[in-house]
């Protein structure tokens, strides 16, 4: 079995000879021959998001020394909307020391380092860059951003949400808005039901950032869109929005997709096959859930499995379970098969594994197996 390649690999030496042809095509006097030799010089070494700003930093050399006349002539050499539908893979990312150059040295130039994210945008992204506007021009950026929601183009749009998660994977994090995300929530007011599943998601995911820093927030917006009257693509935003939530078993969360908290329960027979799996191997955890009231209730049952670390103590890890509706003195049986191979994520060790369901978040100790080592 061969080891897939390294992201950065694909991100080699042609890209910055790439943005070289690309910048001199629109700019005759550029130096591709100097920016190359001096981009390329240590880039083997480097990974992918240090590449790019070894890029950004050799462009901010070799291009015009006014941030103003610079940012044109990257605006000029951005490759068309056309050209751009066919790259694949990673090629977009071509565009991120553009983006870097930017944000290093735009926020003196304000509208045409808006205008060139603009068009980044629509490429490839700026959720990364638009970030430090958001820090240094934050009215003005912030004005843009909500004039950006109703923009005919879906990237754009997504750009509004994406460019202010406060917890934005692989970007420096905004503390402005884990300290007071109502700013945020203003702008993804505007997006709920935007037409764009794409755009959607990253709404949704907005969201679940604010539920890491301010679940109050997260719960009291799902509570106003998980109205009676919101479209099914809505109800799977908040969903969405909420799986951190869930998955701590926050009641309120529950509560607001319908999963009140129940006492009436009962867990019964449950079974782990085989009860002394080996690492290595799969176990397959199964309980039974009875409902002991006259009236139908929804229910999300997920097992929750303590796994024994190297130093004996433990970490608790949620699977999914299952959701449905179970009617009145009825019973279902709900059941999951685990990998206890040893993962890249996981390492497994012997011993004993407590396993619990969670019941509507309430959580409830049903039984154990035992690890064996290989």
């Amino acid at each position: 079995m061969t080891d897939a390649p390294l992201l950065k690999d694909s991100f080699g030496p042609t890209v910055p000879i790439r943005i070289a042809e690309m910048v001199a095509a629109v700019a005759p006097d550029f130096d591709s021959t100097g920016f190359c030799a001096a981009t390329l010089d240590g880039y083997d070494d480097l990974e992918l998001m240090a590449r790019s700003r070894k890029i950004a930093d050799e462009l901010a050399v070799y291009l015009p020394s006014e941030p103003d006349a610079a940012i044109d002539v990257l605006h000029r050499s951005l490759p068309s909307e056309s050209e751009a539908a066919e790259w694949t893979g990673i090629a977009g990312f071509i565009l991120m020391p553009h983006g870097i150059y930017v944000s290093r040295h735009g926020l003196g130039c304000f509208e045409e380092s808006m205008q060139l994210q603009y068009e980044i945008t629509k490429l490839f992204t700026s959720e990364f860059s638009i970030r430090a506007f958001i820090a240094g021009e934050y009215e003005r950026t912030m004005q843009r951003l909500a004039h950006w929601a109703h923009d005919p183009n879906e990237h754009v749009r997504r750009l509004v949400s994406e460019g202010t998660r406060s917890r934005l994977p692989w970007a420096a994090r905004l503390p402005m808005f884990q300290s007071d995300p109502h700013p945020v929530v203003e702008l993804l007011e505007l997006l709920k039901d935007d037409p764009s599943g794409y755009v959607r998601r990253s709404v949704a995911n907005n969201l679940n950032d604010i539920a890491k820093d301010n679940p109050d927030v997260t719960i009291g917006v799902a509570k106003d869109w998980y109205s009676d009257d919101a479209s099914p693509e809505r109800k799977t935003l908040v969903r969405h929005g909420l799986r951190t939530l869930i998955k701590q078993g926050d009641p309120r969360a529950l509560a607001v997709l319908g999963y009140a908290e129940t006492s009436a329960i009962k867990l019964s027979d449950f079974t782990a096959t085989p009860e002394e799996p080996m690492i290595g191997e799969s176990v397959r955890v199964a309980v039974v859930a009875t409902n002991t009231t006259d009236k139908s209730v929804r229910l999300l049952i997920d097992f929750a499995i303590d796994f024994v670390k190297a130093n004996g103590t433990t970490s608790r890890k949620v699977f999914k379970g299952g959701e449905f509706e179970l009617g009145p003195q009825a019973s279902e049986s709900i059941a999951k098969t685990i990998s206890v191979r040893q993962h890249t994520t996981r390492t497994h060790y012997p011993g004993v594994h407590d396993v619990y369901a969670l019941v509507n978040g309430s959580t409830n100790s049903i039984g154990s197996f035992t690890l064996l080592p290989a």
